[in-house]
């Protein structure tokens, strides 16, 4: 027993930030953003939280799979930019859709979507019957915005999935190598008399090169390993969705797939920007409302991010 996918949603905010506009503000200009990380625009919060992204994006989700909050035994969400550290930002989506049923938080960084995936499948093994899993972010509460650097990359965003019992889950991989050189946020100040730590500033730090060479060999080497353990062969595949964080990355990935046509590696990014573990539920409910995404379709989905964590999920549609 594994679970399918009955409906999907996503939401991001109505402000949207062009290159351009950064340039007015940074030392950067929309060639040196789009040439380095494929980004044109990206979604910004103004008065949202990522809470409200999220509800948003479940609300769809379940209008999408035709199903009542009260039907659901379960509601996972993942973010590093929740507005407020308790409640669960989960608590906030259910009470925010009206649902009765347990919550919790998973936080993998860009990766948690996919080991909440395989944490749902978990439960659905013993015994559940349909679950809300949701990724929403508002990175740009957690940015630099005189870094050009991280400023430029990120952007606000939820997406969702209704899952019910099914045989459609096919497989993962996950995995973890605990390091914070490469990427990094410090948490809020701390308030403690007696703490003798100095205060950091709350805000990504990222290392470009260290970052891009594991995401690549960690998407590449995911994929391979959990096609050849469930002896499924790569052009047997209909869609790659990774996750959004760099152009360059994908492209770098889907060079190592020489079976795979390019088109078949999803990318939205110029429009979205890194929106962290939002970015694959996003990319799937874009995919499925355009009718890109046919039922029946063969999925891998891939991601990476802090931790340093990654992991690859294999799935039906």
């Amino acid at each position: 027993m594994s679970f399918n996918v009955l409906g999907s949603g996503s939401y991001v905010p109505p402000k949207i930030v062009t290159n351009e506009e950064l340039s007015r503000q940074m030392d950067t200009s929309d060639e040196w953003i789009a040439s380095r990380t494929g980004i044109r625009q990206r979604h910004i919060c103004t008065t949202e939280t990522a809470s409200d992204l999220a509800i948003e994006a479940a609300k769809r989700a379940l209008e999408s799979a035709n199903t009542d909050p009260k039907e659901l035994d379960l509601i996972l969400c993942a973010t590093v930019s929740g507005e407020v550290i308790c409640p669960s930002l989960t608590c906030l989506v259910q009470a925010g859709i009206g649902a009765t049923c347990p919550a919790m938080d998973i936080n993998a960084a860009c990766s948690a979507f996919l080991y909440m995936l395989a944490t749902a499948n978990g439960f659905f093994c013993a015994g559940m019957e349909k679950i809300l899993v949701v990724g929403t972010e508002q990175m740009s509460r957690v940015l630099d915005w005189t870094d050009r650097s991280t400023a430029v990359l990120f952007g606000d965003g939820a997406g969702a999935l209704v899952l019910g019992k099914g045989e459609n889950f096919l497989g993962y991989y996950l995995h973890a190598q605990g390091d914070k050189d490469i990427l990094y946020i410090p948490t809020q100040n701390y308030n403690s008399p007696w703490c003798q730590r100095e205060n950091e500033k709350p805000a990504v730090s990222m290392k470009g090169q260290g970052t891009f060479r594991y995401a690549v060999n960690a998407m590449v080497r995911d994929i391979r390993q959990l096609l050849e353990e469930k002896g499924i062969r790569e052009e047997e595949l209909d869609w790659v969705i990774p996750h959004q964080a760099n152009r360059r990355i994908i492209d770098a990935a889907a060079r190592r797939f020489p079976n795979i046509p390019n088109e078949r590696f999803y990318c939205n990014i110029d429009r979205y920007g890194n929106t962290s573990s939002a970015s694959i539920p996003m990319a799937l409910d874009e995919l499925a409302r355009s009718g890109q995404l046919k039922r029946g379709d063969l999925v891998a989905l891939a991601a990476f991010g802090g931790g340093l964590s990654d992991g690859a999920v294999l799935l039906r549609w």
